[in-house]
């Protein structure tokens, strides 16, 4: 999900240049890994940097068909008008997670690496109870908007445009979750050719200022 807005929009720069109709399916990042895991015929599918590399040892992609796209960074925020704690540095994001009354994050690898930095800080048993998991496909920024949650940490891509927040900013650079999201051929692709053709464009210089409009980096 994280990038689906992203997607679009390199999708239909590439429709507009080649004349080539493409459709996307967006979904959660491990509904997507299931489904291609199960054979379903998908052409090309976008995931995160391990999980493609999951489906290319199953044999589910096509041997070196794999291309990193873009760089993700994990962001935080809060329901707008609420209090803006500061998040700094390290030790502020410390402080503002333990004083959060709840708190979410994805099922995706920014909220693993999220509950192994809150392990190193010692503090995962103290916030357990506080942690109000986001179900797949469901972004953490709907559930803060809501007033469910108070503090939600997600990828700045999935909450650049989330109505009823406020980003308080990305992670400081000490603690930062970059994930790397890839685009692979599908074994079971029934155009691998314009497959592969569309991840060369979007893995392309022409791609760079649309990743960087959705809050990412080229890769």
């Amino acid at each position: 999900m994280a990038t689906r807005q992203v997607l679009a929009d390199l999708v239909s720069a590439y429709e507009q240049r080649s004349g080539v109709q493409v459709q996307i399916e967006s979904v959660g990042g491990v509904d997507a890994a299931k489904r291609v895991m199960a054979d379903e015929p998908f052409d090309l599918v976008v995931l995160a940097s391990d999980a493609i590399d999951k489906l290319l040892a199953a044999g589910k992609l096509v041997a070196g068909s794999q291309v990193d796209l873009v760089h993700s960074g994990v962001a935080v925020a809060v329901r707008a008008g609420a209090a803006r704690p500061d998040i700094g540095s390290e030790d502020a994001v410390r402080s503002a997670v333990l004083a959060a009354r709840s708190l979410s994050y994805s099922t995706g690898p920014s909220g693993v690496a999220l509950a192994r930095l809150f392990d190193r800080w010692g503090i995962a048993g103290q916030i357990q109870d506080r942690i109000v998991q986001a179900p797949p496909g469901v972004p953490v920024g709907t559930l803060v908007a809501r007033g469910e949650v108070e503090l939600g940490f997600q990828q700045l891509s999935e909450l650049l445009h989330v109505e009823g927040i406020e980003l308080l900013g990305a992670l400081p650079a000490e603690i930062q979750i970059v994930t790397t999201f890839s685009a692979g051929v599908c074994a079971s692709a029934t155009q691998p050719g314009a497959a592969r053709e569309l991840i060369a464009f979007m893995a392309s210089p022409a791609a760079a200022e649309a990743k960087r409009r959705q809050g990412m980096d080229p890769a």
